[in-house]
């Protein structure tokens, strides 16, 4: 197997700059170009030297296999964060034989052939390193943490006991074994059935906090949506005008609101017209905003409609409150009144809406946890049919246990992997 290297750290100027080497003659590193070989897991300062040419003073990091993040054995070079002398040190790298450039994602990849992390913890390291939010941070947090592994492992351990329980009676049918083990069988199928419902019911919640929720800005022409978006979004993100009809095309910013990924849609005014352009830009304003996650109905007359889009959680605002006075919610988007409130109790909603977030927070997840709970659902079946059908319901029980087991990472999963790791940076 290569050793393989990369740059850890982003490129460019900085004060530091990690070079991460990863391979059964990583140490070889050491010993070529910043001997002698440090005590391992304590940083030693050393000179980085090719062919007697001093390149830059560095701490250098050593660990062992099985101590490492890749479970092979690891070098760190803690370099000066310059391009020229981060360029120097992996052109020296170069040089060693069996080394090469990492792959995007293959440090990652090689932590879980190794096992030191399973595939859902992987895709967890994925979402924190693309966390914005604090509420991303938890969420992708408690997925790397190895929660839903875990699980998984445990409901394999009583799915596996429910198909023991069932072959038993197929193969040991003249020995002392209970002739009737159907309602031990079905109480752990259940068990596990429900716990896994739970998980897939919570991850809508949980896949919208990885993802951002949306929240488009509804209601008729110089309502003031532009101009609240912009005030949001500290900049002029939105043209704003006195001409009815302004925004043609929906135009979103993202931010983070109160520790959520949010993006706002800024929809077009709507109201009937003529104009053809327009018609299309109220067409487009409606689709958005009855697919978004909240709607805020602006309205300047004190009383906003909800023109057959809204939801009981959407929240309806009297806006221009600096010229019109204030009734109920009010903001002014000029001036900042009431925005405050506006976040507030937009944070209320959507803390409503993350409550009973699951670990599993993407489409693949949810996906495998669907597939073994099918199959979970059909090994009922089969056992409510009576004895002659154990071989079918232990089938069923052995689909799902092998789901679980692909949603992990341990079996038939890779063709997913390039995927997954596709998207790491070259030093993870």
């Amino acid at each position: 197997m290569n050793t393989i290297f990369a740059t850890a750290t982003a490129r460019g100027r900085a004060g530091i700059s990690v070079v991460r080497i990863s391979g059964p003659q990583a140490f070889l590193a050491v010993e070529k170009y910043a001997r002698p070989l440090p005590e391992m897991r304590k940083a030693a300062l050393r000179k980085f030297c090719r062919d007697s040419e001093f390149i830059d003073e560095c701490l250098v990091l050593c660990f062992n296999e099985g101590s490492s993040f890749t479970g092979e054995p690891v070098v760190e070079f803690q370099i000066h964060g310059s391009i020229a002398i981060e360029r120097a040190v992996l052109s020296a790298l170069q040089d060693l034989p069996g080394f090469r450039l990492a792959e995007p994602g293959e440090f990652s990849r090689r932590a879980l052939m190794n096992d030191r992390m399973d595939l859902a913890q992987i895709e967890g390291l994925g979402d924190l390193i693309e966390a914005e939010t604090e509420a991303q941070r938890k969420q992708a947090l408690k997925l790397f943490s190895g929660a839903l592994g875990e699980r998984a492992s445990k409901w394999r351990k009583e799915l596996i006991r429910a198909a023991a329980l069932l072959e038993a009676t197929i193969d040991f049918a003249d020995e002392d074994v209970p002739v009737d083990v159907s309602p031990e069988v079905m109480d752990l199928l259940a068990r596990v059935s429900d716990d896994i419902s739970d998980e897939i019911q919570g991850s809508g919640a949980a896949e919208r906090i990885r993802e951002g929720f949306e929240i488009a800005i509804v209601g008729p022409p110089n309502a003031g949506k532009s101009t609240l978006l912009n005030a949001l979004a500290g900049r002029d993100a939105a043209i704003t005008s006195e001409i009815a009809g302004t925004t043609r095309d929906v135009i979103e910013v993202r931010m983070d609101l109160g520790g959520f990924a949010v993006t706002l849609l800024d929809t077009a005014g709507l109201r009937e017209s003529d104009d053809v352009v327009e018609s299309i830009g109220v067409s487009r304003a409606i689709e958005r905003a009855k697919s978004a996650d909240l709607r805020w109905f602006l309205s300047e007359e004190g009383d906003p409609e909800s023109f057959g889009i809204g939801k009981a959680h959407d929240l309806f605002v009297t806006s221009k409150a600096d010229l019109k006075g204030t009734s109920g919610l009010s903001i002014s988007a000029v001036t900042g009144f009431g925005i405050e409130e506006l976040i507030a109790e937009t944070l209320k909603r959507l803390e409503q809406m993350a409550s009973g977030a699951s670990t599993a927070a993407n489409q693949r997840q949810r996906h495998a946890l669907e597939l073994a709970n099918a199959a979970l659902a059909n090994a009922r079946i089969e056992v409510s049919r009576g004895p002659d059908f154990s071989e079918l319901a232990a089938e069923e029980i052995r689909t799902s246990v092998r789901t679980l087991e692909a949603l992990v990472g341990h079996v038939d999963v890779e063709h997913v992997l390039d995927e997954v790791f596709s998207s790491f940076c070259l030093g993870k």
